[in-house]
């Protein structure tokens, strides 16, 4: 079995590059980024309870970190935990994806979804 980490990557943790290459250190095979482009004031709860942490409010941009984990490794699988599809233009996005997938050597994997924060998609 293999494992992987989630990683938000915000202003206040170290940087992916740094998560992607200590994780690849340590063994794991993949390390994720999620993402959210902003969390509207009215959002409400979250999956996990009724206040949503700060930290969703603060994460990178998922491609950027992506980028730089990219740089920083050889081996480890690098992922988005996931893209919020409806929320990029379809050509933008398969660019971004291929761009990581080419400049990493193929170890992209791509996690998509829709979201659980209806205030965030509408």
């Amino acid at each position: 079995m293999d494992y992987g980490i989630l990683a938000f990557a915000t202003d206040q943790t170290i940087s992916p590059g740094d998560t992607a290459r200590i994780a690849e250190e340590m063994g794991f095979e993949s390390v994720w980024f999620p993402e959210h482009s902003h969390l509207p004031l009215a959002s409400g709860g979250w999956p996990g309870g009724d206040e949503i942490p700060a930290v969703y409010g603060r994460t990178l941009d998922q491609w950027v970190a992506l980028g730089v984990a990219t740089e920083a490794t050889e081996r480890i699988r690098l992922g988005t935990g996931m893209t919020l599809v409806p929320q990029h233009d379809p050509i933008w996005l398969a660019k971004m994806a291929a761009s990581v997938d080419h400049l990493s050597g193929g170890r992209l994997e791509m996690g998509v979804g829709y979201t659980w924060n209806r205030a965030e998609i509408e």
